[in-house]
């Protein structure tokens, strides 16, 4: 009898401190995150301006002293940390050279392919540290042949020079950046025939068109300035395609058999300035190019050619399998550990990277020691936080498609979301893509963060006013470090920065003076950024009921699939109608677990139900979280089986563009080209085999056996 008394005033007790003890609010240190005493302008610019004193390309001894520091700073803040390596081809440039060869009597041109240091350049000591300008993963070769300009390189392009009855067989073509990735310019260039590729920055899109003024008195490239970067079609280390690189030794594809994957380019190339890709417009003659292929007003005529100029193009590439360091930190959640929201920046750049990438950088040690100040305050995360700082992501995805790929499993089961920044500030005007599941929660952040170049409202108000609307863009580009969550394993995820471009991208003009001269001369939109990514961070890792809305998601497929059906009107005998089925299965299925988290709510401050309603929001949590994975197939996209999600993945042609259907959008294509049966029954396919997965999204949001 006693027993039984003390255990009912055990109980009773229990049930006292449930309603009484006193517990801090998550709301409290969400708002405390973004308040001003908590944010530090001046630390993130002294983290910018340390990570980017010299240039530091991935598999360098600098990188990896910007490695250590970043380790240092996120162990320095109570973040458990280390280095996750990889051991991973790459390739530097041995040699190179460009002579023009112009028509009699004017002399050849030898190019000197050198980006010039200005007046006063603070960094002019290290300057010749830069790697010479090239493309990653360029094929070795010498090749000489007449030039032909291409406008950007487009698909579109190459239809326009054809419909000219203009042949580019066995030329060298000269295209300018813009529009597309530039390892989809070089594969264009090869399908259409050419034997060589040089790509060149137009003043008229990166040099102010026209202007006379450029860095370092203006934010625009100067002439001599080269837009570097990676023609690399894959993700991850190529030589390890769907499995990790690992340091001590693993299967490897040979040097034939990572050429016969298709994902590097078979036609050698080479990045130019703009002074130097218009002394080699000068030399082409040929059929005007068409007004919209012109440069600025000063610019010379373009014209097509092939020739009459010749180009002698050499480069010569060294393959090294180097060792990549991805830093990762991890604060443990206190009521739900096996839970992860992932932040992810990377941190080497092709040379200072002070916008591309460790604008992002800065901010990510920034959350971490916002992160620090609460925990202080006694803030503990329900769900763990995990920071990564990938390398080699210049090179084509490469730290964090090996770490995914390395931890698959892992990441499959207990991942929540992540969270990417590459470039967290290039201007002014915010930026946002993301999962649809996830729209709302960024929305509602912007309402609570300052806009940084206006006081008198938020991040949200000048973003409407901006554009009208809200509109955040999609994850289907390969362009960052989101791709293998996204499209490889369907993870929910998003991707934020404040600018949309910027001139000196990826040359060595992209330093810590241009920042603070025209990029964000206060470090106010680096806070706001930082202010932003936490907010969203600290939410996904606090409620305990994960704030995703799948309206969105409904509402996104809906409006793709009625765009699909208006673009194949023309084209009997393809039936949209189980697409449009498996979306109003999803549509119910939304709903349904909508009213369900609202009757959650309701009944949370009764606490005879508490015991069983912790299992339900568990439950209920994997539902919103797993729901994602299931829009993926585990045989990918026709021709690229790494992509497995059917919803979103990069263009066909275009490595940036996102394309809501990919599969289905190659399909049409091809069938548009063969007009055959069989073509057209490969759309129907791909149509059918959408439908099956956004059904089992819809069953995995029912939570149900069917």
């Amino acid at each position: 009898m006693f027993s039984k008394i003390i255990t009912a005033v055990i109980a009773i007790t229990s049930l006292l401190s449930f309603f009484f003890t006193s517990t801090t609010p998550k709301s409290y240190y969400q708002s405390r995150f973004i308040s001003p005493s908590l944010s530090d302008n001046t630390s993130i610019s002294n983290h910018l301006f340390t990570l980017t004193r010299r240039p530091h390309l991935a598999g360098t001894q600098a990188n990896a002293e910007a490695a250590s520091y970043v380790l240092s700073t996120l162990s320095s803040n109570n973040i458990k940390s280390h280095l996750a390596e990889y051991a991973v081809l790459l390739t530097y440039p041995d040699s190179r050279s460009l002579t023009l060869i112009r028509p009699s009597p004017d002399p050849p041109i030898a190019f000197s392919l050198h980006q010039e240091i200005y007046e006063g350049d603070p960094y002019a000591d290290v300057a010749d540290q830069v790697e010479p300008t090239f493309h990653a993963y360029a094929k070795s070769g010498t090749v000489k042949g007449h030039v032909a300009y291409v406008n950007y390189g487009r698909v579109e392009d190459y239809k326009t020079i054809k419909d000219m009855g203009i042949n580019i067989s066995g030329a060298i073509v000269l295209a300018r950046y813009g529009e597309i990735y530039r390892g989809d310019i070089v594969e264009n260039a090869y399908e259409a025939g050419a034997i060589g590729v040089l790509i060149y920055t137009d003043r008229k899109d990166y040099g102010g068109g026209g202007v006379t003024r450029w860095f370092p008195e203006e934010k625009w490239m100067p002439p001599s300035g080269v837009q570097v970067g990676s023609v690399f079609n894959g993700a991850g280390d190529p030589s390890t395609p769907g499995w990790a690189s690992s340091v001590e030794g693993c299967e490897r594809l040979s040097d034939d058999d990572v050429e016969k994957g298709g994902d590097v380019p078979l036609i050698t190339s080479l990045p130019i300035s703009g002074a130097d890709g218009e002394e080699i417009l000068k030399s082409i003659g040929g059929v005007v190019a068409n007004d919209d292929w012109q440069g600025d007003k000063d610019a010379p005529v373009y014209r097509i050619g092939p020739g009459p100029g010749i180009v002698d193009l050499t480069y010569k590439a060294k393959q090294v399998i180097s060792t990549i360091q991805n830093v990762i930190g991890i604060i443990e959640g206190a009521e739900e550990p096996d839970r992860y929201v992932i932040l992810g920046n990377h941190r080497d750049a092709w040379t200072f990277g002070a916008v591309d990438p460790n604008s992002g950088t800065a901010a990510l040690l920034e959350v971490a020691e916002r992160f620090r100040k609460l925990q202080k305050e006694g803030w503990k995360p329900r769900r763990s936080i995990v920071f990564c700082n990938w390398d080699a992501e210049e090179y084509g995805l490469v730290g964090s498609t090996e770490w995914v790929e390395e931890n698959r499993e892992m990441l499959h089961s207990k991942v929540v979301a992540y969270l990417n920044v590459d470039i967290a500030v290039s201007g002014t005007g915010f930026q946002a893509s993301a999962t649809p599941q996830l729209d709302q929660l960024i929305i509602e952040a912007t309402k609570q963060v300052q806009d940084p170049d206006n006081s008198s409202q938020t991040v949200y108000e000048s973003w409407v006013q901006t554009a009208d609307y809200v509109k955040i863009g999609r994850l289907g580009g390969g362009g960052s470090d989101y791709a293998a969550f996204v499209q490889h394993i369907g993870v929910p995820s998003t991707d934020i920065s404040f600018g949309d471009g910027y001139p000196v991208y990826h040359s060595m003009y992209d330093d810590f003076v241009w920042m603070s001269k025209f990029g964000d001369p206060m470090f106010r939109r680096h806070v706001a950024a930082a202010s932003i990514w936490g907010l969203v961070a600290l939410q996904l890792a606090d409620e305990e009921i994960l704030p995703f809305n799948y309206d969105s998601y409904v509402y996104e497929l809906q409006t793709s699939a009625e765009d699909l059906e208006a673009e194949l009107s023309d084209y009997k005998g393809i039936s949209l109608i189980p697409l449009f089925k498996s979306i109003e299965k999803m549509r119910t299925a939304a709903i349904q677990i909508n009213k369900e988290i609202e009757e959650i709510k309701r009944s949370k401050g009764w606490a005879f139900k508490w015991k069983n309603q912790e299992w339900k929001v568990r439950e209920m949590n994997d539902r919103l979280m797993m729901a994602e994975r299931a829009l993926t197939d585990r045989e990918g996209l026709p021709g690229r089986p790494w992509y497995k999600h059917l919803i979103y993945a990069p263009s066909k042609h275009n490595d940036y563009g996102s394309k809501c259907f990919p599969g289905i959008d190659d399909s049409v294509e091809i069938a548009k080209s063969l007009n055959t049966q069989e073509s057209w029954n490969s759309v129907q396919h791909e149509i059918w085999r959408v439908s099956r997965v956004v059904t089992q999204a819809s069953l995995v949001l029912h939570g149900q056996l069917t």
